[in-house]
């Protein structure tokens, strides 16, 4: 039998490892964007065409390459940062293995200019599919700058699988947010497009938490310190009344390196326990700087998982941190009822030293010698003597009262003339109108969560949820579609903040949620006022609702102006539809089921759950 097993030509195994290591264009930048950081930047440049998908750019000040350096840095498991297996257990830098590069140039081509400080001029290099086009002396400043271009040129099939631009943009914010939020001590430019995205100047951690986030994100910071033998932590968490429906602002951070931890968040979670509403998560920014002979993170081919060493220790003290912290901002409600709050020591307090407390005493007071600054026709002014005036004899205080007989009288005519003021209730989720049309229905609420009625055939139950789903899925799809929606206006309008990417995308909206029944009045970058809100909307749901609706795009932004009506249709109605274990009184329940069958498609929801279901007579006979 002839021999089967060869070797992979390099092209070939640097593709593969690139399938690893570049997953979409956000791989790249966040690659590129930790290099810069290891080249001990203090400005970096990011400049991005058609979502990466054309040009992702990095431009640093940093130290540069050398010519070898410059040639040998696309070179497979080439690197500077390690030397023996060893020094996998103290790594200071973002990347060590020496494979970002040489995976990048195999799928793209790049560019690279170069030049160190001591040098007169740089070195540019051309590649393309790993193929060193051209190698150049030029003239540039110092640093590196690195294009890359046409990502996934000679891999058709992988360029077919990324997404529209806005999915691939937002993952390249992502990546941008998560390297520039623990590198405050670098000014970050991201460009898109020939516009500015972000311009972050040089700053501290909360500072650059409040330019990504906004300016009313700095309210709602907490900020979390402890340190012991085995970590130290720092960052913030948000107040509990900021808590989202999203997981979007939660971040870790060990040793400046971004990490994901379903255990370290259920920590956090724990910590919160109590003090959230119910389906919300809390907003968290939190710094670990722990021992690297600890931690192994060379486990990911995207070093996004950390192996610890003593995961449960890291928990526990995660946890009392930010309780401590919630508690000692008054954040948190506590047990000691006689506990006085300007006794507490503040944090910045905890460093200072103790300083003996003087006291200064005037020698000279006597307490018997008068003020001579007193004037005593002057105080005597300041209090005032009541005198009650003398009533001339008990009778009289009954004076000008009638008889029995005829106060009784009066009284019975004043009460035929009182007109009572009849309670009217506002914000049904129902029409009056259609609310008389259905006495004549039988309908029963079970357990809150499902409507029983009766058919010829037998009965009908309905999810109330589902099916009202249904119901308004149609009715705000077709009021989308005509632009004929009704408007409630608020008496005070709402004020709402988002970040500038939820701003980008509630602008690329704006008109749809108008044609619903919103009403916009000033929109800036971060803040929205709203003076109207749709008739089966309340106040205090708007907020959650566009929460939700910017989630839901973020999360599965289609392409085509029909699938977005579609999904903003249905994010909008699921949001205000009535939920599971509501009591809804008989007119309410009659108007579900008249409504949910005179719907085009009544038997699913738009996500195509089922709404009712039915049990025949022979059914039910089935079970006797």
């Amino acid at each position: 039998m002839s021999d089967i097993i060869q070797l992979l030509p390099d092209h070939v195994a640097n593709q593969i490892a690139a399938g690893e290591v570049v997953q979409r264009p956000a791989s790249v930048v966040k690659e590129l964007l930790e290099n810069a950081i290891d080249a001990k930047a203090s400005h970096i440049k990011l400049i991005i065409k058609e979502a990466g998908k054309t040009l992702i750019q990095v431009i640093d000040d940093g130290m540069g390459m050398s010519v070898t350096d410059a040639r040998l840095s696309f070179e497979r498991h080439a690197t500077s940062k390690i030397k023996n297996a060893e020094d996998l257990f103290q790594l200071n830098t973002k990347g060590f293995r020496g494979e970002a590069l040489a995976s990048i140039a195999a799928i793209a081509h790049v560019e690279l200019k170069t030049k160190q400080e001591k040098d007169e001029v740089g070195t540019e290099i051309r590649i393309e599919g790993s193929e060193v086009v051209s190698q150049e002396v030029c003239v540039t400043p110092k640093g590196t700058s690195i294009s890359v271009k046409n990502l996934f040129y000679n891999i058709p099939a992988r360029r077919n699988f990324l997404k529209s631009n806005a999915v691939e943009l937002r993952h390249i914010i992502d990546e941008f947010h998560r390297v520039a939020m623990v590198h405050a001590d670098i000014k970050f430019d991201m460009y898109h497009n020939g516009s500015e995205v972000f311009s972050l100047p040089i700053t501290n951690y909360r500072q650059r938490i409040v330019h990504i986030f906004g300016a009313k994100t700095n309210e709602k910071l907490v900020p979390v310190e402890e340190e012991t033998d085995l970590v130290r932590i720092t960052g913030f968490v948000c107040k509990p009344e900021f808590a989202k429906r999203t997981r979007g602002e939660q971040f870790f951070f060990v040793n400046n390196r971004f990490i994901k931890s379903a255990y370290l968040n259920h920590g956090v979670n724990s910590a919160f326990e109590g003090l959230l509403k119910e389906k919300t998560h809390p907003s968290y920014f939190i710094y670990l700087t722990v021992d690297p002979k600890s931690i192994d993170i060379n486990i990911h081919p995207t070093k996004t998982e950390i192996k610890f060493d003593d995961e449960h220790a890291l928990y526990a003290m995660l946890r009392s941190t930010i309780k401590h912290s919630l508690g000692q901002f008054n954040v948190a409600p506590i047990l000691d009822f006689n506990r006085d709050a300007s006794m507490d020591t503040p944090y910045e307090y905890k460093s200072k030293m103790i300083k003996t407390p003087t006291i200064e005493v005037d020698r000279s007071f006597n307490p018997f010698k008068d003020d001579p600054k007193e004037n005593t026709s002057s105080s005597s002014k300041s209090y005032t003597s009541f005198k009650k005036e003398p009533t001339g004899g008990w009778e009289n205080l009954y004076a000008g009262l009638e008889t029995p007989e005829t106060s009784s009288k009066s009284l019975e005519n004043d009460f035929t003339s009182i007109e009572f003021e009849s309670s009217e209730v506002t914000g049904s989720l129902f029409n009056a109108d259609q609310e008389a049309e259905l006495e004549h229905h039988i309908t029963y609420q079970l357990r809150r969560k499902y409507i029983v009625t009766t058919i010829k055939s037998g009965m009908v139950i309905i999810h109330q949820n589902r099916a009202h789903y249904r119901v308004l899925y149609e009715e705000v799809l077709r009021n989308i579609t005509m632009a004929s929606a009704v408007s409630q206006q608020l008496l005070f309008p709402l004020k709402l903040s988002f970040s500038k990417q939820e701003m980008q995308i509630l602008k690329e909206v704006q008109e749809h949620l108008e044609n619903t029944g919103f009403v916009f009045g000033e929109i800036t970058d971060t803040d929205v006022s709203i003076s109207g809100i749709p008739t089966a909307t309340t106040e205090s749901e708007v907020s959650v609702l566009l929460e939700k609706l910017i989630n839901d795009i973020e999360q599965e932004v289609p392409d085509s102006g029909f699938s977005l009506t579609d999904l903003l249709v249905r994010s909008i109605s699921g949001s205000i539809a009535v939920k599971t274990g509501i009591a809804l009184p008989k007119e309410q329940q009659q108007y579900i089921v008249n409504s949910l069958f005179a719907c085009t498609e009544p038997t699913i929801t738009p996500d195509n759950k089922p709404t009712f279901i039915t049990l025949t007579v022979d059914d039910i006979d089935k079970k006797f």
